[in-house]
């Protein structure tokens, strides 16, 4: 039964994000004990490749901002175990489909799917699970969340192609930028919100209020994971340093540093781009003069700026514990260091 609009609470707020994560940690182990319930395919290699990628690590972002948009609400059902499932169905199939395009080596520090199995198993097992996601969201009958999951699949599909375009592409501008993680990254983060709000029987101004918020911390979250790529300990990246250089993505950091950089720098910049091996001076090369230019302080400050937009969607819902826990979490996805 769906409480709706009651701010009665007796659990403390959360002051960290380790308390965020250890408040949630009972539903998000329901989460994975759903996913292994609805993952048993008779074919072992589909999941094989499925708990090598969730085994890797990650805080299962998406379907704890479900939850906790979900509790906003006083939701005490349970189909926020179901849809949290589906949110890392997709999600998987996006990374899986992701480090084929990419020809990407490592994923979360661990040799990408694809270096173990082929990018065919690769490419099959996201088509897999993406199948799987909708199997599993229309058990609930609810035309409003099978709806919001085929429009948001649109969306991440749409994204893949545009960054493909502009892949080494230099007539990119920020605003292309800006179109491509809203479509690959934020998209996914806004129906997180959204479906929580959906459940837990949000009006229609806080369904909108969620949608919005979940959108700009995908921005926030893919603009501040940018830097990373530049800034991170090699050891904690989960990835090579500089792999996003290293694969043709023009991200904010470059973008700003192309149009700050002086003509020789800017050539000799293009030129490294469609090397086909990056040595390490080269990518020294690129992070002193980010650094000298205030590329990366750039990024980080528009990812603060995003981070402060999501926070603003929040201000007409009522005070909670799971508000504020969501506060935190705009704060942290662009903190973070790994």
């Amino acid at each position: 039964m769906v409480t709706k609009n009651k701010t009665i609470h007796t659990a403390p707020s959360p002051t960290s994000m380790e308390e965020v994560l250890l408040i949630y940690q009972e539903d998000i182990l329901s989460v994975e004990n759903q996913i292994k319930e609805a993952l048993s395919s008779q074919i072992g290699l589909i999941n094989d490749v499925f708990y090598y990628i969730l085994k890797s690590g990650g805080k299962r972002l998406r379907p704890l901002l479900l939850i906790m948009t979900s509790r906003l609400f006083n939701y005490r059902g349970t189909e926020h175990i179901i849809l949290g499932s589906v949110m890392e169905f997709i999600h998987t199939a996006t990374l899986l489909h992701d480090d084929v395009v990419d020809e990407a080596s490592l994923r979360r520090g661990k040799k990408a799917a694809r270096m173990v199995w082929g990018n065919q198993a690769s490419i099959l097992v996201g088509d897999y699970l993406f199948s799987r996601a909708f199997i599993e969201a229309v058990r609930l009958k609810r035309n409003e969340v099978n709806l919001l999951l085929s429009k948001t699949c649109q969306i991440l599909s749409e994204g893949e192609i545009l960054q493909l375009i502009y892949t080494r592409n230099f007539s990119m501008t920020e605003k292309d930028y800006l179109n491509i993680i809203e479509f690959k990254t934020a998209s996914l983060i806004s129906l997180a919100c959204q479906l929580g709000g959906v459940i837990g029987g949000a009006a229609e101004g806080e369904l909108e209020s969620l949608s919005r918020f979940g959108l700009n911390l995908g921005v926030a979250y893919q603009m501040a994971d940018d830097t990373l790529d530049y800034t991170a300990e090699k050891d904690l990246l989960g990835k090579t340093l500089g792999q996003d250089f290293r694969e043709g993505k023009i991200t904010l950091p470059i973008l700003h540093l192309m149009l700050k950089c002086t003509p020789k720098e800017k050539s000799k910049i293009e030129e490294m781009f469609n090397q086909s091996h990056l040595p390490e001076k080269d990518l020294e090369l690129i992070q002193d003069l980010l650094g000298d230019y205030g590329s990366i302080q750039y990024a980080l400050d528009q990812a603060e700026v995003f981070s402060q937009k999501a926070k603003q969607e929040l201000s007409s819902l009522p005070s909670s514990p799971h508000k504020d826990g969501l506060l935190i979490m705009a704060d942290y996805v662009i903190a973070r260091n790994f």
